[in-house]
């Protein structure tokens, strides 16, 4: 293997280890729950936590390189691809099936957030309701079906919910957000987004019923911030 690849490797390693960090700086996490993956540019390789590892005790060498089924390349232990003796994340199946499908996605995020969980667990979508909404999400946030954890029905709801879509978070019903994007650092800013405006548009219910924004609006915000704002 190239010392290219090698370093390619540790860099993604390194980045979804920090990932992890924000999961747990904005407060979408408990214990070890949730997770970040990356895929790796021009192969069919992912990098994901291990499972059942604290937050703080993860470091990068951890991070485990699988393919886009989520067998660890090599099996576990030492080898050139310095996997440790760790199993994957339990919802590796899914971010897999996720890479498979979606060419464009280089990153997913899985959490269990509070209040996007709550929609969730009701099997609603968040309404499009507040311009951030329009900006991020192009819509409401969209409910995926229920699906058990140990294969990829999990990825299988995501892709087919997010296909045709322009949201990058989808609410797996009684189940929490998973969110992608083009690199893992996006996907986790969805995830932190997602949380937010399930935060917000459930405030806002208690106070009444939120307003709806015309969906012309919405795809003039959308395109707007897409292609845009920033620098």
């Amino acid at each position: 293997m190239s010392a290219g690849i090698l370093e390619t490797i540790g860099r993604i390693r390194e980045d979804v280890c920090a990932l992890h960090g924000e999961l747990t700086r904005y407060g979408l996490v408990v214990w070890t729950a949730g997770n970040v993956s990356a895929r790796v540019p021009g192969l069919d390789l992912m990098v994901i936590k291990p499972s059942g590892v604290s937050y703080q005790d993860l470091t990068p060498e951890q991070m485990i390189v699988t393919d886009l089924y989520g067998v660890p390349v090599a099996g576990n232990g030492d080898g050139e691809w310095g996997n440790p003796p760790l199993s994957p994340s339990s919802d590796t199946a899914a971010h897999a099936y996720v890479y498979r499908h979606m060419p464009e996605v280089g990153g997913v995020v899985h959490t269990h957030s509070t209040y996007a969980t709550a929609w969730a667990a009701r099997g609603e979508p968040i309404p499009c309701v507040l311009t951030m909404m329009g900006d991020e999400f192009g819509g409401q946030i969209p409910v995926g079906p229920f699906a058990l954890i140990g294969d990829d029905s999990i990825g299988h709801g995501i892709v087919e919910t997010l296909k045709n879509s322009h949201s990058p978070a989808v609410l797996m019903q009684n189940h929490g957000p998973f969110t992608i994007g083009k690199d893992a650092r996006s996907a986790v800013k969805a995830a932190v987004m997602c949380e937010e405006v399930a935060r917000t548009v459930h405030i806002a219910r208690q106070l009444g019923e939120p307003l709806p924004i015309d969906q012309g609006h919405i795809d003039s915000l959308y395109a707007r911030y897409q292609n845009i704002y920033g620098q």
